[in-house]
C-alpha cells in the first residue's frame, strides 16, 4: 500500500507537468493528491518525493522503448533490417575493432560480410528455421555469422567455447544443428567428439586450420571469400517476435539449457541499456565478455548493431591488459560481469588507470563490498548495474546508480534468486536460494560472506557454501580460497573474520586450493566443492577446521576428519 501511494503521487506530479494548461484537470489532480496525502503518512510523502525523479526517469525510458518496439513490430522489422538502417547513417564509421589484431571493420564492411554469410548459407541449402552451431572464441566474424544467418532466417546456436566432450555434445544435440562452424582454436575440442557427432553434421572451420586427418572439415574463409557481398535475393518471412538465435545457460546446475532469443527481445535488452545508462552514438565500448553470452552479444554488441556505437572486441578477458586496452582505443564505456570488477581491483596500480576516458561501466554482479572502491579507484562516473537471466523474460535496471541496487522498482522479477526491496523500491540481489544455507538457527548468505572474505584476502577468489556434518543440524559454513602455499596468517585472518561476521556466518572449514572453479562468465561453481566436503583431498590443498574452544584454525588430518564425523569434536 505504501509503495502504491508513492507511485500514484509520482504519476500525479507527471500529469500535472504535462497538463498544466488544463486548470480544471490540475485542480482535480491536486485534490486527489491532497486526499492521498491525508490517507498516507509523512513517511510515504518522503518516499514519494525522494523517488520522484528516479521514477520519472524510468517512465521516460519505458515509454521511449515501448513506442519504438511498437513501430518495429508493426512494420515487421528484424535485427538485420534495423542494422541496415544504422549502416545507411554512417557506413564508413568503425563498427567493430578486433583488439587481438587491430583489425577495424566499418559498418559497411560488417554488412558486406553479413551478406557474404547469407549467400553462403543459401548455397548450402539452409532455410528459415534451420540451426547452425557457432563454436569459437570472441571475434568480429562471430557477429557477422549469426547476423548473416538472420538475414535469411537461419538460427545460430551460440555454444560456450569452454565446453568439452559430453557438455559440448549435449548442446549440439538439443539445438538440432545441421552444421557447426568452429574457430581453428577449437579444433582439438571438436576432434575429441567428432566420432560421436551425427553423420549428417557438416563442419566448417574459420581461421588457419591445422591438418587433422580425422576431421572432414571445409574451410569457411575460402567459402566466404568467394561469396557475393551484395544483399541476397531473399525476402525473409520472420518478423519482430520470431526466433533470432539460441543462448545457453552457464550450466551451474547441470547441463546447459538453451534459451530462445527473439528479435524483439534482442532489441529490448539493448535499447533499455542504451537509454537507461546515458550511452551516446559516439561512445566506444570495450567488450571483453564472451559473445556466446547475452551480456557480451546483446547488451554490448547490440549497441553497435542498433545504435551505431563502436565496439572493441577482446578475445578473452585479461585483468592485466584491461586498462591498457581501454586507453589505447579511447574507450568510453566498459562492460563487466560476475567477478571482473574484483579482479581489476586485485591488480597493482598501473599508469593506464589515470589515462583512460571511461565514464560508464555496464554490467551485472558488482558486489556492494567492492562497488564504491571500484568507482573511486578507477574514476568511473556512472555504474549501469542490471539484473537478469538468459532464460528469464524480464530484467531489472538500476537507472540512477544507487550503490548495490540492481533495480529501480519498475519491473518485477521472479527467479530460484533471492532479492530484497527497501522502502524506496530499490531491489538488491542477496543470494541464490540453492546457495543460502542454515546454521545455528540462522540463514547464511553465501554472497555476503564471500564479499567479506574476499575483501579481507585482497580480492582473491572465494567460494562459500554449506557442508553437511553427520549428526549436526543444518550445514556448516565452508570457504574455498584460491591461494597456493601457506602465505596467509590464519590467526590474523580469524580476527578479521570475527570483527566482520556474526558467529553463525564464520566459516567452520577453510579449503586452500590453487584456483576456484568458475564458469565462462566468471560465476563461481560450487557443485564439486560441496560434494567433496571437508575431507582432505590431496597434498596440493590444505583444509582447516575452526576449533572454537582453542580459538584458531587447525589442519584437518585423517584423524580429525574421523573425529568430526563420529561426533567426538564439538562444532
Amino acid at each position: 500500500m505504501e509503495r502504491k501511494i508513492g507511485v500514484i503521487l509520482s504519476f500525479i506530479g507527471l500529469g500535472t507537468v504535462w497538463l498544466h494548461s488544463f486548470p480544471w484537470l490540475c485542480s482535480l489532480l491536486v485534490g486527489l493528491g491532497l486526499c492521498l496525502v491525508y490517507m498516507g503518512s509523512w513517511k510515504n510523502i518522503h518516499i514519494a518525493l525522494h523517488t520522484f525523479k528516479r521514477d520519472l526517469m524510468c517512465l521516460a525510458v519505458i515509454i521511449k522503448v515501448r513506442i519504438s518496439m511498437y513501430h518495429h513490430r508493426r512494420n515487421r522489422r528484424t535485427i538485420p533490417a534495423l542494422f541496415a538502417q544504422v549502416v545507411t547513417q554512417h557506413p564508413d564509421k568503425p563498427a567493430l575493432i578486433y583488439e587481438a589484431t587491430g583489425e577495424v571493420w566499418s559498418f559497411r564492411e560488417l554488412q558486406e560480410r553479413c551478406h557474404a554469410v547469407a549467400h553462403w548459407a543459401l548455397a548450402q541449402g539452409w532455410t528459415e528455421g534451420d540451426v547452425v552451431a557457432l563454436y569459437m572464441e570472441s571475434q568480429p566474424l562471430m557477429a557477422a555469422l549469426w547476423l548473416g544467418f538472420a538475414i535469411i532466417g537461419v538460427e545460430a546456436a551460440l555454444i560456450n567455447y569452454n565446453l568439452r566432450q559430453q557438455s559440448l555434445l549435449h548442446c549440439l544435440s538439443v539445438s538440432g544443428a545441421r552444421a557447426m562452424v568452429f574457430g581453428s582454436e577449437m579444433t582439438g575440442a571438436v576432434t575429441e567428439v567428432s566420432s560421436m557427432l551425427q553423420p549428417s553434421m557438416v563442419l566448417f572451420s574459420a581461421g588457419k586450420q591445422e591438418d587433422k586427418d580425422e576431421l572432414q572439415v571445409q574451410s569457411l574463409d575460402s567459402l566466404l571469400a568467394s561469396s557475393p557481398t551484395h544483399p541476397p535475393p531473399y525476402k525473409i518471412r520472420k518478423e519482430f517476435n520470431d526466433r533470432l538465435f539460441y543462448i545457453y545457460t552457464s550450466g551451474t546446475t547441470g547441463m546447459p539449457k538453451a534459451a530462445v532469443v527473439v528479435h524483439s527481445r534482442y532489441y529490448r535488452i539493448a535499447a533499455f541499456g542504451f537509454h537507461s545508462f546515458g550511452l551516446r552514438p559516439d561512445d566506444i565500448i570495450y567488450n571483453c565478455l564472451p559473445l556466446y553470452h547475452s551480456a557480451g552479444n546483446i547488451m554490448g554488441l547490440g549497441q553497435c548493431l542498433l545504435f551505431g556505437l563502436t565496439v572493441v572486441i577482446r578475445r578473452k578477458f585479461s585483468a592485466s591488459c584491461f586498462w591498457d586496452d581501454c586507453a589505447k582505443h579511447n574507450c568510453t564505456v566498459i562492460q563487466y560481469i560476475g567477478e571482473i570488477c574484483r579482479y581489476l581491483l586485485a591488480q597493482p596500480v598501473g599508469k593506464s588507470e589515470a589515462r583512460h576516458r571511461v565514464r560508464v561501466a555496464i554490467g551485472n554482479g558488482l558486489r556492494p563490498s567492492v562497488w564504491e572502491e571500484f568507482v573511486k579507484r578507477f574514476r568511473i562516473q556512472r555504474i549501469g548495474e542490471f539484473y537478469g537471466a538468459t532464460e528469464c523474460n524480464c530484467s531489472l535496471l538500476n537507472i540512477d546508480g544507487k550503490v548495490g541496487a540492481c533495480d529501480c522498482s519498475v519491473t518485477v522479477c521472479a527467479l530460484g534468486d533471492i532479492l530484497v526491496m527497501d522502502d524506496y523500491g530499490y531491489m538488491y540481489f542477496m543470494d541464490r536460494s540453492g546457495d543460502t544455507f542454515r546454521w545455528r538457527g540462522e540463514n547464511v548468505s553465501t554472497t555476503e560472506v564471500e564479499g567479506v572474505l574476499s575483501k579481507l584476502l585482497g580480492h582473491t577468489d572465494v567460494a562459500v557454501y554449506g557442508v553437511s556434518v553427520p549428526g549436526v543440524e543444518g550445514k556448516a559454513g565452508m570457504a574455498a580460497i584460491a591461494q597456493e602455499g601457506n602465505q596467509l596468517d590464519l590467526d590474523a585472518f580469524l580476527i578479521g573474520v570475527q570483527r566482520a561476521l556474526p558467529s553463525y556466518a564464520r566459516p567452520v572449514f577453510l579449503r586452500f586450493m590453487p584456483s576456484v572453479d568458475t564458469t565462462g562468465t566468471f560465476k563461481i561453481q560450487k557443485t564439486r566443492l560441496q560434494k567433496e566436503g571437508y575431507k582432505p583431498q590431496n597434498s596440493s590443498e590444505k583444509i582447516y577446521f575452526l576449533n572454537s574452544r582453542a580459538g584458531h584454525y587447525q589442519p584437518v588430518t585423517d584423524e580429525l576428519y574421523d573425529a568430526i564425523n563420529e561426533g567426538k569434536v564439538s562444532l
